[in-house]
């Protein structure tokens, strides 16, 4: 027995069912283009990861206003 219950046997059968559906150059190109994927996710993962998050940038702080908030009218219910 193989890879979880499957044998050899199978899997060489399957390869050939997928190789006859889809050609070899087809396969060629999807695992390329797969690679690239990989790569690419792989590539932008690491530049998020040294990317400067927003929240610790330094922000120009605005301007303080002091102020004493005084009642004028009555609440409505």
């Amino acid at each position: 027995m193989g890879v979880g219950g499957i044998g050899i046997w199978q899997l060489v059968i399957v390869l050939v069912i997928v190789l006859l559906l889809f050609g070899g150059k087809k396969l060629r190109n999807l695992g390329g283009d797969l690679g690239a994927g990989i790569r690419g996710f792989k590539k932008s993962m690491n530049d998020e990861a040294n990317a400067k998050p927003e929240s610790l940038e330094q922000k120009p702080s605005g301007e303080v206003i002091d102020a004493e908030v005084t009642e004028d009218h009555k609440d409505k219910v």
